[in-house]
């Protein structure tokens, strides 16, 4: 369908109130037409149906040292799309240093949630890159030395007036160094000075908390650094990128965006037939197909190659396929070109069920939300089916040529990840152990046998540098066990746990089965004698084992021991955190206090104690005590 067509059905489906198909067709314009125009109809309608949509409210700064105005339409557009109500706040031009060092400028009053600092390397390093050829050693070393540092007092200072997270472009090569192909030669040359202070951008990004490095040089090499630029619009109107490279930077910040705000799948399910391999498997046989080193089944082998890396920055796998269970299995464990195996899936659905209906099932058994899903299915009826019934499923329109499928799964923003816990990196085997654990309920004969047989330790310690990112991404995404959910970034976390008033504790857990990894976080503000449960969440992994009543018993025994004489929490009830609502009640808490926002629950620590479960060790580290 032509683009105008499909902006006149658009805004028939919204005059008819159909809202549900008139979004799909604004994201499936979005996704044809990537243009200026485009973006200004989708941002209008996105406006207009607003008060009528969920959509994440998110307030972006830009700092740069060029012109960035075309491209905040397009990226407003594309975060509407993600379901992200995008505001934007761009400095004056080549302002970024005085928004950064005056504690009252525009930007620390627009509040943002994230900023982006974009310096080009001619802008911040004009020597370096207009007159390489005349700088003497001693004076390129100094000017990369003074960049470095320029970059590292601009970070602790905005770091001193914002909480928010901090994206930094890196420097861009020139097209051709100033010495040509001599400069490959030399540790001392034009590429050598730039790349060392990327070096140092990274360390510096890396020390930081919630700041990050955008590789804008690697974007446009990626890209074509011979025809990134536009210098005629560079001289005229100080906007150095091409008129169709400009997308390519949206689209790396929206990069940003997704795992920032949460919109991210946890888990890929694929298909089989077509998409893992060329052909049907119950029509061709395994022998026949396409699998394998050679064109085609090379492109399917290079899928399973993204597939793989997905797992190992902490995406579940998992299969939903109208198939032969048995003969499937058997594909993926003997083919001599699978390189996907059965154990690199946490779940598997192979049956002649409607697709919707194992997506529900899969969700269930990974204990995760059906928005959590991502579908991988060459099908377009399938897909179809799905977006329909389940919404909330991350859908990724495979494009008809199996060469391109590794690119648009390497390409999807929902799978990016800025940091990476130990428990991302183990998550796959995590799940396995629980299906163990799952075995061994059926089982023993009670509950408690259960319990007791699972061998359980929970470890509590103050969180620390090095637990600091999962802890965050607790907090961020746990909603089923979550009693107050609030939403804290890194840094905000890190300066409660700096505060006197308040203590900042990770809960790891660990069974006969494997390490849990950490699993839950609590944030205690202390008051005199009243001691408030500000934060108080469980993974999801981890529901209905009695750890939650073990931290609890923790909380109880170390608020009296620092001389308070209540503790109290709010739960505060939403859609998701139905799990937790008994959860004060039982364990002897008494409402204290009702109103629109929830309950308060108090228990006098002088009358009343939580025992720790006699299942469990409970470990105490680090002078958590």
């Amino acid at each position: 369908m032509i683009a105008s067509d499909m902006r006149t059905k658009i805004d028939r489906l919204i005059s008819a109130g159909q809202l549900g198909e008139g979004l799909h067709f604004l994201s499936r314009l979005w996704a044809q037409e990537k243009s200026t125009a485009t973006a200004s109809f989708l941002v209008s309608r996105f406006e207009r149906l607003r008060p009528q949509l969920k959509l994440l409210p998110y307030r972006v700064g830009i700092l740069r040292s060029f012109t960035v105005e075309p491209m905040v339409p397009l990226l407003r557009a594309a975060a509407f799309c993600a379901g992200i109500d995008l505001q934007v706040y761009l400095s004056d031009f080549n302002a970024y240093v005085q928004e950064i060092v005056d504690p009252s400028s525009s930007l620390y009053e627009f509040a943002a949630d994230a900023v982006i600092l974009a310096i080009q390397t001619r802008d911040i390093a004009p020597a370096l890159w207009n007159s390489f050829s005349l700088l003497e050693r001693e004076r390129n070393h100094a000017l990369v030395a003074q960049i470095t540092g320029d970059f590292g007092n601009w970070v602790r200072e905005f770091r001193r007036h914002s909480r928010a997270h901090l994206i930094i472009h890196n420097l861009e090569q020139p097209v051709a160094p100033s010495a040509g192909i001599l400069d490959g030669q030399s540790a001392e040359g034009q590429k050598a000075a730039i790349e060392e202070i990327n070096r140092e951008l990274r360390a510096l990004c890396a020390e930081q908390v919630g700041v990050y490095a955008l590789d804008y040089d690697a974007m446009a090499a990626r890209h074509g650094r011979a025809s990134w630029h536009d210098e005629y619009k560079w001289s005229t109107v100080r906007l150095p990128i091409a008129a169709p490279n400009l997308i390519h930077l949206v689209n790396e910040w929206v990069r940003f965006l997704h795992p920032l705000t949460g919109k991210v799948a946890k888990v890929l399910v694929t298909d089989l037939d077509n998409t893992l391999w060329g052909g049907i498997l119950g029509e061709d046989g395994m022998d026949g197909i396409c699998l394998g080193s050679e064109y085609p089944g090379s492109a399917f082998q290079e899928l399973h190659r993204v597939l793989i890396d997905l797992q190992q920055r902490g995406i579940v796998l998992a299969i939903c396929s109208k198939n032969n269970r048995t003969e499937a299995l058997e594909a993926l464990q003997n083919h001599p070109g699978m390189l996907l195996k059965p154990n690199h899936f946490a779940a598997v659905r192979i049956n002649w069920e409607e697709k919707v209906q194992n997506l529900r099932e899969l969700a269930a058994e990974l204990n995760v939300g059906i928005d959590a899903l991502a579908l991988l299915d060459d099908s377009p009826v399938e897909r179809e089916q799905v977006r329909r019934a389940l919404p909330e499923v991350f859908l990724i329109d495979l494009p008809s040529e199996p060469s391109q499928f590794a690119c648009a799964v390497r390409e999807s923003p929902i799978f990016e990840r800025l940091v990476l816990s130990s428990e991302d990196a183990h998550r796959s085997a995590m799940y396995q152990a629980q299906q163990e654990r799952q075995q061994l309920q059926q089982a023993v004969s009670s509950r408690e046998d259960f319990y007791r047989s699972l061998q359980q330790e929970a470890e509590i310690a103050p969180i620390t540098k090095a637990t600091l990112a999962r802890a965050a991404q607790l907090i961020k995404k746990t909603n089923q066990f979550n009693l107050t959910n609030q939403r804290y970034t890194e840094q905000q976390i890190l300066e409660l746990a700096a505060s006197r008033d308040w203590e900042c504790f990770s809960m790891r857990v660990q069974d006969r089965f494997g390490d849990n990894g950490l699993v839950g976080v609590a944030l205690l503000h202390h008051n005199c004698e009243m001691c408030e449960v500000d934060t108080f969440l469980l993974s999801c992994r981890v529901i209905g084992r009695t750890v939650e009543t073990a931290f609890l018993a923790f909380l109880v025994e170390h608020a009296w021991a620092r001389g308070a004489r209540r503790l109290q929490g709010w739960f505060v009830p939403s859609s998701k955190n139905a799990a937790a609502e008994s959860f004060y009640p039982r364990h002897g808490f008494h409402l204290v206090e009702q109103n629109a926002k929830g309950g308060l629950w108090s228990l006098d620590l002088a009358q009343q104690v939580v025992a720790c479960p006699e299942w469990i060790r409970l470990v105490i580290r680090n002078g958590a005590e």
